[in-house]
C-alpha cells in the first residue's frame, strides 16, 4: 500500500518487477537505471539471496519533485526460482504497481504459466487484491528467434485484459514504455483510492519521472 506521508507531503510508491528466472526483470531495471536523469536516481542496488550468490533482487529508487510534493518511486525485482518463494512475498508485500515480465521463447510457456499463477497467489497471501492491483505484462526477448508471435501472444493473454508490452530489454526496447504504462495505471488506482487530483492537486504527470531518452 502507498505510504502517503501529509506532513511531510511525501508518497512512496513501491513497482515490484516479477517474472521467472532469467526472463529479463534484472536487464530492465539495470537499462532504466541507466536513462533516469541522475539528479533524481538513487544508488542501484542488489542484495545477495541466500544460498546462491548468482541469485539477487534489485532496489532502484529516484524521486520525482512536483509542486509541494516529492514522489519517490522504489522499484524492485523478485529472485525468479521457485526456491526462494519467501523472498518473492517478502518483496511483492505492500506492492502498489506489479510489472510481470514474461520470457518470449517458445521453450518458456510453461515457465511463465507456472510463474504468473505464483504471482497470483503470492498476491492474495501478502494482502493484494490481484483483481484490482495496476498490473502490465511485458514479453521480453523479442529479438530471439524461437520466441511465441506477437499475435498469439496476445490472442492468449488478451483474455486477461492487462496491457501487453513486447521488449528487448537487452538492447532497451519496450523497457521505458512498459515502465511508463505501469506507472499510469498505478496513478489511475491511487487516484481512485486517495483523490490525488482532486485533493491535492497531483496529476498524472507528476507521476512521470524526468528521462534522459
Amino acid at each position: 500500500m502507498v505510504e502517503f506521508r501529509k506532513q511531510e507531503k511525501k508518497i512512496i510508491v513501491k513497482i515490484v518487477y516479477y517474472g521467472p528466472a532469467m526472463s529479463g526483470k534484472t536487464t530492465n531495471l539495470m537499462f532504466l537505471h541507466d536513462i533516469m536523469n541522475p539528479g533524481g536516481r538513487g544508488e542501484l542496488m542488489s542484495f545477495e539471496t541466500k544460498g546462491d550468490r548468482t541469485l539477487f533482487f534489485d532496489l532502484l529508487p529516484f524521486i520525482i519533485k512536483k509542486k509541494d510534493f516529492s514522489i519517490k518511486i522504489k522499484l524492485f525485482t523478485v529472485p525468479g526460482q521457485v526456491a526462494h518463494d519467501a523472498t518473492r512475498k517478502a518483496v511483492l508485500s505492500r506492492a502498489d504497481g506489479i510489472v510481470f515480465i514474461a520470457d518470449s521463447q517458445n521453450s518458456q510457456t510453461m515457465n511463465n504459466f507456472e510463474s504468473f499463477t505464483n504471482l497470483e497467489k503470492n498476491s492474495y497471501r501478502v494482502g493484494l487484491d490481484f483483481e484490482t492491483m495496476p498490473l502490465v505484462v511485458q514479453f521480453n526477448k523479442q529479438d530471439l528467434s524461437d520466441i511465441v508471435g506477437r499475435d498469439e501472444v496476445l490472442e492468449k493473454w488478451g483474455q486477461t485484459r492487462l496491457p501487453i508490452t513486447f521488449s528487448s530489454a537487452i538492447y532497451g526496447d519496450g523497457v521505458k514504455e512498459t515502465f511508463l504504462t505501469v506507472l499510469k495505471r498505478t496513478y489511475t488506482h491511487l487516484d481512485k483510492l486517495l483523490g490525488l487530483k482532486a485533493n491535492h492537486s497531483i496529476c498524472e504527470e507528476d507521476f512521470i519521472p524526468e528521462l534522459l531518452e
